[in-house]
């Protein structure tokens, strides 16, 4: 593996163990070609706990540093090299991290130390599972008391109520034109990860004594989406339809 740096972006915390345990153990990567210390930077959605013993593992071995840097902007993002990257890094590394980041995306936030990243990422990741069920349910709200959807989220969207899910991926089919929503809730931010990326947040939060008071509801409802024969791999968006919002 004669590669100074190395980007990894896996599904589970699990995979990024079983990936990184087969670089690292044996510690043989400086004898391999390359006699300088790696740059291991992580684009994966995962716990904290797992990342920084993966970062632990780069550094006591001395085979690299470690940046957590995951990313926010989706499929869309990905294609356009819009993404925005949260990185947790020690200074000195936040520098070499985001000349090669911003090859892949627009924005490299520095949030602080390892683990910083992906603690801001997971606090987004709830607000945005919580923002998208409130945005169903207040659109769906509306249009059972017989409110156009087109107007009801042009109001919400230069007032207070106004967030991503009610803006960009609004869930309501033919509101925005191109959303996952107006194409049957195809593509978009899978209601599996939207489900994965809230239970990493919670467990997260609960491993620091953080009080959430709507996470255990707000988990059960994205359970049942998940699992709901018209809503599962869709985009997060079709909790819309699982409250019987009209299509």
């Amino acid at each position: 593996m004669k590669k100074e740096t190395i980007i990894t972006c896996l599904p589970e915390p699990q995979h990024v163990k079983g990936v990184y345990k087969q670089m690292l153990e044996p510690a043989t990567l400086l004898s391999d070609g390359v006699n300088k210390q790696r740059l291991f930077i992580d684009c994966s959605t995962i716990d904290p706990m797992t990342s920084a013993s993966v970062a632990e593992s780069a550094t006591s071995t001395k085979q690299g540093v470690f940046v957590d840097a995951p990313m926010s902007g989706g499929v869309v993002g990905a294609q356009a090299g819009t993404l925005t990257f949260m990185i947790g890094a020690a200074p000195e590394t936040v520098g070499p991290a985001t000349a090669v980041l911003s090859m892949m995306g627009k924005r490299v936030l520095h949030l602080g130390e390892q683990g910083a990243g992906l603690k801001g990422k997971l606090a987004n990741n709830y607000l945005l599972a919580l923002n998208n069920i409130a945005t169903a349910e207040a659109m769906n709200m509306g249009i059972q008391w017989g409110l156009d959807p087109k107007a009801l989220a042009g109001m919400i969207n230069i007032s207070t109520g106004k967030c991503w899910p009610s803006e960009v991926n609004n869930p309501v089919p033919g509101v925005i034109e191109g959303s996952p929503a107006s194409r049957g809730y195809e593509g978009g931010f899978g209601v599996a990860l939207a489900n994965k990326d809230l239970k990493l947040a919670i467990k997260a939060a609960k491993e620091a004594n953080v009080h959430l008071a709507l996470a255990d509801d707000a988990q059960a409802l994205y359970d049942e989406v998940e699992q709901d024969e018209n809503c599962k791999g869709r985009d997060f968006s079709v909790v819309y339809r699982y409250l019987g919002g009209k299509e």
